[in-house]
């Protein structure tokens, strides 16, 4: 690459829709690091043969948005490089709002959103659903939301949880606890707050799939309750509290959704709805110096934040959710591809994942091949 627009061939883009932080989300803001392309640039994921998935195709996934539902994608700066891949794939159809080249003063409480670009050549070919509206119904809606629920009910929660176990130890404990978050910012929202969202009919949503995904925030540095100096790095400063209160809090929070979508269907509701859980991505050590995949995933040098222990808050996701309890939530181990690059991090960090290097083009390839395949086809 010797300039910065030779990016969007590279991946096979025609353009981006979204404007926030252009050139970190596809790597071109680092010009020593401009020789991972196009290379870097070279992959994508090929489903088996088991696997009965469409070529990935960006004007059918808009189609299918617009006819079927589209997505309210929920989570942390790792969810936000999925949106902007999605702005990439989407393109031409969509048009990105809000507008951070007019306004780069943002909120990263602000919602992101994709709407149909009143130029696409696919509007006179959609059938669209009653009260669509092309200018004020979006297709992708993204909201930072890093724990999936909001600070106050988690406070609760772990306080409500401590009061369970010392009824069973020491009733006097009840007073001694602390208070469970530090003063590290966080994102936050409840359930109750987007479930209306995802359930909503046109103009004001047409959303037919929740994908969420979290783990990176679940540290002992923002949970500070959890922290124990004395348990050492190897120990991850007492990340195994964080873990049985993840364990807890998930529980609750699938519950909330589950019960959310069935009063949906109570009240007559008949549109397909789903969450899907995407399983988080850690980040690599020394990632800029890996210039090609692994072709296994290779164990922590360093106990880097929570990293380590992410593949942990994923297997209890994934546990939790094998149950037949929540029959509307799925969740997609679909992290391995990721684990396996460490060669595609943005310029600043080894945690955030470029656009066009194929991992997140994968999991929109995934997730659209799932909702529309493989729940479609189910029968409750």
């Amino acid at each position: 690459m010797t300039d910065p627009d030779q990016v969007l061939a590279f991946a096979g883009f025609e353009g981006c829709a979204a404007d926030r932080e252009y050139k970190w989300h596809l790597g071109t803001d680092h010009e020593e690091l401009w020789n991972r392309f196009p290379a870097v640039s070279s992959y994508k994921w090929q489903p088996s043969s088991l696997c009965d998935a469409r070529p990935l195709s960006g004007a059918a996934i808009v189609k299918d948005m617009v006819e079927n539902g589209g997505w309210l994608l929920l989570g942390d700066s790792i969810t936000e490089n999925h949106f902007f891949s999605l702005s990439c794939l989407l393109y031409p159809h969509v048009r990105a709002t809000p507008n951070y080249t007019e306004n780069p003063w943002f909120d990263r409480a602000w919602a992101q959103n994709l709407y149909l670009s009143p130029t696409s050549p696919l509007l006179a070919e959609l059938d669209y659903p009653a009260n669509f509206s092309v200018e004020s119904t979006p297709l992708v809606t993204f909201r930072r939301v890093d724990l999936l629920m909001n600070k106050e009910d988690l406070e609760s929660l772990y306080h409500s949880t401590l009061r369970s176990e010392a009824d069973e130890q020491d009733p006097s404990a009840h007073n001694t606890t602390k208070p469970l978050f530090s003063e590290e910012s966080t994102w936050s929202m409840s359930p109750s707050e987007y479930m209306p969202t995802l359930l909503s009919s046109p103009p004001e949503a047409n959303y037919g799939t929740l994908v969420v995904s979290t783990g990176g925030h679940w540290t002992t540095t923002l949970m500070s309750a959890f922290r124990d100096e004395e348990a050492g790095e190897d120990a991850g400063f007492g990340i195994e509290g964080v873990k049985a209160f993840f364990k807890v809090a998930m529980r609750t929070w699938a519950g909330q959704v589950q019960d959310a979508i069935n009063e949906y269907r109570r009240n007559g509701g008949t549109r397909q709805k789903q969450v899907v859980v995407r399983a988080y991505l850690p980040g690599h050590d020394n990632c800029h110096n890996h210039f090609e995949p692994w072709t296994e995933i290779e164990p922590y040098t360093r106990k880097w934040y929570n990293w380590p222990w992410i593949k942990d808050f994923n297997s209890i996701f994934q546990d939790l959710l094998a149950t037949p309890e929540f029959p509307d939530i799925y969740y997609l181990s679909i992290d391995r591809p990721g684990r396996l690059r460490p060669d595609t991090h943005a310029a600043g960090d080894c945690l955030h994942i470029l656009s066009g290097t194929g991992v997140l083009e994968g999991w929109s390839h995934y997730i659209w091949h799932f909702v529309t395949r493989e729940v479609a086809g189910r029968i409750r």
